[in-house]
């Protein structure tokens, strides 16, 4: 029952990966009803250069809108957002993006990690992650703190990674809700309530 509670109250999909996580967020992000009740943020380790190839290709390839990400950008239901390269994505009280140029975390930045446990402080319960493939331990303390504070922590099965060793990682550091295939986080997604009137 409290599972679904969480569900039912989500406003935020919070997409990680690093190598080889482009390939499973296009299988992901084209097929996500355009009718969804939440947004979705982005966030892959990318080089540090000011080029938006990223966001142009998701942008052509969903039917959702895309805004190109800049500090104290508030957060719209419906709408993608990818986090920029050179900067930490984080998020505030009032659901605006702050960019934070600080570190690198795993070599990162952005640093999924960063982004999961920030949207966690802010978002709660109402927080979905998903971990997509990588080549690093990045996103398992961030998917940690998800369910320490009462999201929902999704990692996608290791079978259909291009480079599994990220999800594996997770999967014997955490304790996911789910581990799912690309087609299977889509349907799980849309299975989230639709807006209203919808």
């Amino acid at each position: 029952m409290e599972e679904n509670s969480k569900i039912a109250n989500c406003k935020l999909v919070i997409i990680g990966g690093s190598a080889g996580s482009l390939q499973s967020i296009l299988k992901i992000i084209p097929f996500i009803n355009k009718t969804i009740s939440y947004s979705i943020v982005i966030v892959v380790h990318r080089k540090n250069t000011e080029d938006t190839i990223l966001e142009d290709l998701i942008s052509v390839k969903s039917s959702l809108p895309l805004y190109y990400v800049e500090d104290k950008l508030p957060i719209q239901t419906g709408c993608i957002y990818v986090a920029p390269s050179g900067y930490h994505m984080l998020f505030e009280k009032n659901h605006t993006i702050a960019l934070d140029a600080s570190e690198k975390v795993f070599y990162s930045r952005p640093s999924i990690d960063v982004s999961f446990e920030s949207a966690a402080q802010i978002f709660n319960n109402e927080l979905i992650g998903i971990l997509l493939s990588g080549a690093n331990a990045d996103g398992t303390l961030g998917l940690k703190t998800i369910q320490k504070r009462k999201g929902i922590s999704i990692i996608q099965n290791p079978k259909t990674a291009e480079i599994p060793y990220m999800p594996e990682f997770a999967i014997l550091n955490s304790e996911p809700d789910y581990i799912l295939t690309e087609e299977e986080i889509v349907l799980f997604l849309n299975s989230l309530p639709k807006k209203k009137g919808e």
